[in-house]
């Protein structure tokens, strides 16, 4: 049953930025709006037209940085795209608006902050992990007063809920600290974790956050599938993306009666490679039936990863036991693309040298079938499905998900 949640009009989302934002908190400071990339729903040209607006007159510089992690870097038009800043507005509105990508992969760009030490990662992961990981951030925060993140909350497969801090980490943070935790993700398991709101690794993220020596707030919000709006928050990282994480944890996560054989998970045009499209297998995982079949269902995807292709495939995608049980083998590996692979393949085991996993993912897309036989993928034509003959058939343990990847789908006794 849908939730009876409704959805705020573009005039109520700017008149809870008319009386949440306090605008005097920003006077005569530089602010780093952090926002997220082309891989989230979110109504961002309404959100930065409208923060824009109203800070302008009192703040002494507003600048823009694109929290990519490790996505591809977008060129300014797609940012101005994002953001819906037109050709002759960047010209006079926005011309002063700096537009910034984040480079993950840049040491020169890259400052550090702090350690969390070998104790405290420890301590945070159980014993999972114990080693001593140095905490960099984008440097350009250091030309600011004051750092602003506006982004959206979801379930997320490596940190439970997105959102808040996580901006920061792995938003715009180097790469020790991001493969340290989505591998810490990976051990637990995305359905250990995903829709939980307090895990260990949205505490390493928090803790890393604590160490940025400059002021934080955070604007985060609740999304529908068409880009409105269920609620927004205001507050510090924590405190706003806590609210967040509440009220799409209510929104965001379906729940089933029973679990399904075959699963049609649609891909929106937004996942146009696999490294984001995976998040079609993370969300629907849960209501997948043992030994049943998940198909991503990409026709316009091309690539693995612009990023990342070469190494994923080198190690292919697996189970997450494929990896510990081998770890010589595989510990050299950035650990963020070896979560990234037993988050796609899923649960399953790994004895005797076999390899069961228990769901069989397959790609519908233009990934070639060699491709996905070298990578441990499962092929099938895109233009040999016929998508509507996936409606209505749940009760024949088939289900029909036509934007994947946002909602989390669980079993009702789960």
């Amino acid at each position: 049953m849908e939730q009876p949640h409704q959805t705020l009009t573009e005039q109520e989302v700017i008149q809870w930025f008319e009386v949440h934002l306090p605008v005097e908190d920003y006077r005569d400071k530089r602010i780093l709006l952090i926002v997220p990339d082309a891989t989230r729903t979110a109504p961002l040209p309404l959100l930065f037209s409208t923060f824009h607006r109203l800070l302008s007159p009192v703040a002494k510089q507003i600048d823009v940085l694109v929290a990519l992690g490790t996505h591809p870097p977008m060129p300014e038009a797609d940012i101005c795209r994002l953001l819906g800043i037109s050709e002759s507005d960047r010209q006079t509105k926005y011309k002063d608006v700096g537009l910034y990508n984040h480079e993950w992969d840049n040491p020169d760009r890259l400052t550090e902050i702090g350690t969390l030490t070998k104790e405290d990662t420890a301590a945070i992961s159980e014993g999972l992990l114990e080693m001593e990981v140095p905490v960099t951030i984008n440097s350009r925060i250091r030309d600011y007063d004051l750092l602003q993140v506006m982004g959206p909350v979801f379930p997320h497969e490596v940190v439970g809920f997105s959102g808040g801090s996580k901006y920061f980490f792995p938003g715009i943070s180097g790469p020790d600290l991001l493969n340290f935790f989505h591998w810490l993700g990976a051990l637990i398991t995305n359905v250990g974790i995903i829709g939980v709101k307090h895990t260990p690794v949205r505490e390493v993220v928090n803790r890393s956050a604590a160490m940025i020596p400059i002021e934080k707030r955070c604007i985060t919000f609740v999304v529908a599938p068409d880009s409105s709006l269920y609620g927004l928050f205001y507050g510090s990282p924590e405190s706003a993306w806590e609210s967040a994480a509440n009220l799409s944890g209510q929104i965001h996560i379906k729940r089933k009666p029973q679990p399904f054989k075959q699963v049609l998970s649609c891909a929106p045009l937004m996942y146009d490679e696999l490294w984001v499209a995976g998040k079609c297998m993370y969300k629907l995982e849960p209501v997948v039936a043992d030994g049943g079949e998940l198909i991503i269902y990409a026709p316009h995807m091309k690539e693995i990863s612009v990023t990342h292709g070469k190494l994923i495939e080198e190690v292919g995608y697996h189970v997450r036991d494929y990896f510990t049980k081998q770890w010589d083998r595989f510990q050299d590996y950035p650990w963020g693309i070896l979560a990234h692979s037993t988050h796609v393949r899923g649960t399953g085991t790994f004895e005797d040298g076999i390899e069961r996993p228990r769901v069989q993912v397959t790609l519908a897309s233009q990934i070639p079938p060699e491709l996905c036989e070298k990578i441990n993928l499962g092929y099938r034509d895109p233009g040999t499905i016929d998508v509507e003959s996936f409606a209505d058939r749940e009760e024949e343990g088939i289900l029909l998900v036509r934007k994947a990847g946002e909602h989390l789908y669980r079993l009702e006794n789960e």
